[in-house]
């Protein structure tokens, strides 16, 4: 089931930023699933989807946004490894 989060704020805001209502609305989306990472509350794929992205870009932004890649769980390392066996 997905749910919605509302947050409201003003003109100024996108005025500051330089966004559309989308642009803002996809970054914050994408912080909010970097900071629940970076917390250790979120897997990566956890993340990725909560970004609505695919994980390999997920874990590209990180890197942009500060935020050390290399937090991955077992559970992420052990999922990467059974997808890369899959492709070969």
């Amino acid at each position: 089931m997905k749910r919605t989060l509302t947050i409201d704020y003003g003109d100024e805001v996108l005025l500051a930023l330089g966004y559309t209502p989308r642009q803002f609305s996809e970054e914050a989306k994408l912080l909010i699933a970097i900071k629940l990472y970076e917390l250790g509350r979120l897997s990566s794929g956890g993340a990725a989807k909560l970004a609505d992205i695919p994980k390999p870009l997920f874990l590209t932004k990180l890197a942009e946004y500060g935020v050390d890649t290399f937090q991955l769980t077992e559970d992420d390392l052990q999922q990467d490894l059974d997808s890369a066996r899959r492709h070969l």
